[in-house]
Formats: structure tokens, sequence, C-alpha cells
């Protein structure tokens, strides 16, 4: 499956600024000039995706991350120099798509909490057609998934628990990754009948 990105034309002139609402929020691995809090509108953060290859494998999949329609999602925007910006992408590319899961697409986010400051920030959305899109699970399903999973890039139950970490050091909080993480650092199961939304 061919990845989804965005021609480079389309780009925006000058910095590149890059939305982050999961791993890209405590490890980014790439060098930029402003980190600022942003609030994406029309998608939220979501367990969404089947990892096949940073936190699990084809034959034992983990869950991470992926913005997923409807709703809004706090995260960080990252500013990058024009500098950096194709090498940047390239970069993002390798790591973000490696299965062509994740749609790059351009996305208004409003910075900080001024609605009139606004960017056109380049962000990696679900793509629902992907047989790595998991959907809405149980959170006895997404639990499984999370403490079976590891990957190239280490444990899913980290990912979690890092996600959850820097979610709280921009003071946000998102319930449903909170509760996972807690049950994940105790080693109990969720309520029977709890269900976690996307």
């Amino acid at each position: 499956m061919t990845a989804k990105t965005v021609p480079e034309q389309d780009l925006p002139h000058g910095d590149l600024w890059i939305f982050g609402y999961g791993s890209l929020m405590w490890r980014p691995g790439f060098d930029y000039l402003e980190k600022r809090q942003a609030k994406l509108i029309g998608e939220h953060r979501s367990l969404c995706i089947y990892s096949f290859v940073h936190r699990g494998t084809a034959e034992k999949p983990g869950l991470v991350l992926g913005l997923d329609r409807g709703g809004a999602c706090q995260g960080v925007a990252f500013r990058v120099a024009e500098k950096e910006r194709l090498a940047t992408i390239a970069y993002l590319r390798e790591r973000e798509q490696v299965t062509s899961v994740y749609r790059e697409v351009l996305r208004t986010v409003w910075l900080g909490s001024d609605p009139r400051e606004r960017v056109s920030a380049l962000v990696y959305v679900t793509d629902r057609s992907h047989v790595q899109y998991a959907g809405r699970l149980s959170a006895e399903q997404q639990l499984h998934l999370i403490r079976q999973g590891h990957g190239h890039s280490g444990a899913n139950t980290d990912y979690v628990i890092e996600t959850v970490a820097a979610l709280e050091r921009e003071g946000y909080v998102d319930a449903n990754l909170h509760r996972l993480a807690a049950a994940l650092r105790q080693q109990t199961p969720v309520h029977h009948n709890e269900t976690i939304s996307p």
C-alpha cells in the first residue's frame, strides 16, 4: 500500500509546523525552533491502530494512537526551521508511514489559548481503510494488546505510560489513556463491563 503524503508544492512556505499527539510529544526525533501547546479540531486521539512494527508484530500486535474522526485533540506543535523541513519530513515518513497506516495531511491547529493564533501543520491521521485500523475496542481488548505488544521501538506498555506522562507535563488529561496507564502500572484489569471509547 502506497503511503499518502502531501505533495511538496502543497506544503506551506517558510518554517514547518508539525502536530504531535502521541509519541511525538515525548520523542520527536528532530530538531525544532519552538514547541507550543496546540489543539486540533475535527479529530481525536484514539488507541485505534494495531502496531505491527514499532510496538508489536503482525503475529502479536500492539496498539498505538491515531487521530480518528470527530471531536478535538490537545497536543503540541513543533516549529521546524525551513532549512530542516525536507530532512524532517523524510524522517517522519520513515517513522510514521512504515506500513502506510497514517495519512499525511495539513490541518489547522490552534496554538496556546488564543483562538486567533493558528497555523497550518503537518499531521498524521488514521487511514480507516487500512488493515491495521482497529476501530473501537473494549478496555479489556486494549489492555491485552498493550500488554502483549513489543516491537522495534520497545514495549507497548512503556509507550502508553510515556504518552500519559507527556500529557500530564502539558497539563492535559485524557481519561481513557490515564485509566489504562493506571491499570498497566498496577498490573490490574479494568472493570469487566467498562468500555474505553476511542
